[in-house]
């Protein structure tokens, strides 16, 4: 315990848990600000309607059959099963216009919309109610009803169905036992049942629909077009079919998918009545199957802010370890090289501050925006940093250096922040030149007479007393 060194490595140990757990302290206020937001965007979600998720129309008809099996005594019994018959479109497309409509939880803001949507369905002549099963006795068979299931029906504003050019009305709920949410018409046009006419049956939905963060399409029409317009310049498509085409401004963007049947195993998925799966982020739909291959293929578009201060928050407070060692690192080279001596406090003092960049950038950028907060919180430290530095080394000159480093490291941390796919490579380049520098400027170091003890090196001059013997 005689070397100074080893001396001073285990009190830098020491002052590095502390700053650890002040870390560890500051992810969880983190992690806790966004558990509120995804609360605030809940109770938006309960309050108006969740992500929206469209399919149909469908002519859909519900009818039983007779089953013969024996009981527990051995005895034949016969008795009735109920069971679904559809009639898929041949023909489906959907002109969106989107309208942005964000809410807030007091410091928390959803992305809800207004969705106009006109829904134009063709069945064509032959088009048959398909879903009998085999060697069964149909014994009774409902009217067909015309079934527009949708994931969250409290958005509805307005919907007014026409078939043939004629309006029916529309009733709540489709009565169906996996896709209950949505609308139905029990009301058909003449020749529309079972799809038997020779003419081709034209369904036009025209939809005011409320939602939150998310709307999506089911491919279910032999050809599947979509045409989607929204006021939202950061749109992030997603599902099982990208679009055809895209173009996104700094006014909104115009997205449009063409999707044949062959492509899509979505017909098939609703006849056998699978799940609808979330791909957005709120519960508020159909029960969902935990496995992507019983779910219903779907498309769509989420309403997405590139720049939350909680997920970029988030992020920057993992670097907060490497942020610590490496301004220590900076301290450490100021204390080898021009031989000072900075007391472990002092670690404990630079480091505190920069713990306290994190909280500043979560606290901050509720009000002012993530760039903002940064720019602010980095300048504030930085500062404060440069000036603090300037009377634990010594001198202004050794202070204003290390101030511009700290800036730089700041600097990269945005940088690594803003990056998605190239983060890890910039980061592993900027740790290798920090180790090179290192290396390079201690090359010359004595680090066995660095570490003896016997001679101690009187304490340094702060800046005040380097001013006075200068004047």
């Amino acid at each position: 315990m005689k070397n100074r060194l080893v001396q001073k490595a285990l009190s830098l140990a020491i002052t590095m848990a502390l700053l650890m757990v002040a870390l560890m302290m500051i992810s969880d206020v983190v992690r806790d600000r966004i558990y509120n937001r995804d609360r605030a965007v809940q109770s938006v979600v309960n309050s108006t309607a969740g992500p929206q998720t469209l399919f149909g129309p469908v002519l859909a008809q519900r009818c039983t059959r007779e089953v013969s099996g024996k009981d527990s005594e051995g005895r034949v019994e016969t008795r009735l099963v109920s069971f679904q018959r559809y009639a898929l479109p041949d023909e489906l497309s959907h002109q969106t216009r989107a309208e942005m409509q964000p809410r807030a939880r007091g410091l928390y803001q959803v992305n809800t919309f207004l969705m106009h949507d006109k829904l134009v369905a063709r069945f064509a002549p032959g088009n048959q109610l398909q879903g009998k099963p085999e060697g069964s006795a149909v014994r009774h068979c409902d009217a067909p009803r015309l079934v527009l299931p949708l994931s969250d029906p409290r958005g509805l504003r307005s919907a007014t169905l026409q078939v043939d050019g004629k309006p029916l009305p529309l009733e709540p709920g489709t009565g169906h036992s996996v896709y209950p949410r949505g609308l139905q018409s029990k009301t058909l046009a003449a020749g529309a049942s079972g799809g038997d006419s020779n003419a081709t049956m034209e369904v036009v939905v025209l939809l005011q629909l409320m939602g939150t963060e998310r709307v999506a399409f089911v491919p279910l029409g032999g050809t599947n077009q979509v045409s989607m317009q929204a006021d939202w310049p950061h749109p992030s498509f997603g599902g099982n079919f990208l679009p055809l085409s895209r173009e996104v401004s700094d006014q909104g963007f115009t997205a449009s998918w063409s999707i044949p049947a062959l492509a899509s195993s979505a017909r098939q998925a609703f006849v056998q009545e699978r799940s609808l799966c979330s791909l957005g982020i709120a519960d508020t739909s159909y029960a969902y199957a935990a496995e992507e291959s019983q779910c219903l293929e779907q498309f769509g578009t989420s309403f997405i802010d590139p720049v939350n201060p909680y997920s970029l928050s988030d992020r920057a407070t993992k670097y907060g370890v490497l942020f610590v060692v490496l301004t220590f690192v900076a301290v450490a080279m100021f204390e080898v090289l021009k031989k000072l001596r900075v007391h472990p406090v002092q670690y404990l003092l630079v480091g505190s501050a920069l713990c306290i960049f994190f909280l500043l950038l979560i606290s901050l950028s509720e009000h002012l925006g993530f760039t903002r907060a940064y720019a602010m919180g980095a300048g504030a430290c930085v500062l404060l940093l440069g000036y603090y530095a300037s009377h634990i080394l010594g001198s202004l000159r050794r202070g204003l250096p290390f101030a511009a480093l700290i800036a730089v490291m700041y600097g990269l941390l945005f940088v690594l922040l803003q990056l998605e796919q190239t983060a890890l490579a910039v980061g592993s380049l900027a740790l290798f030149a920090v180790l090179a520098i290192v290396m390079v400027a201690t090359r010359k170091v004595d680090w066995y007479a660095f570490g003896k003890g016997d001679n101690p090196e009187p304490a340094p001059k702060t800046w005040a007393q380097g001013l006075q013997e200068r004047a």
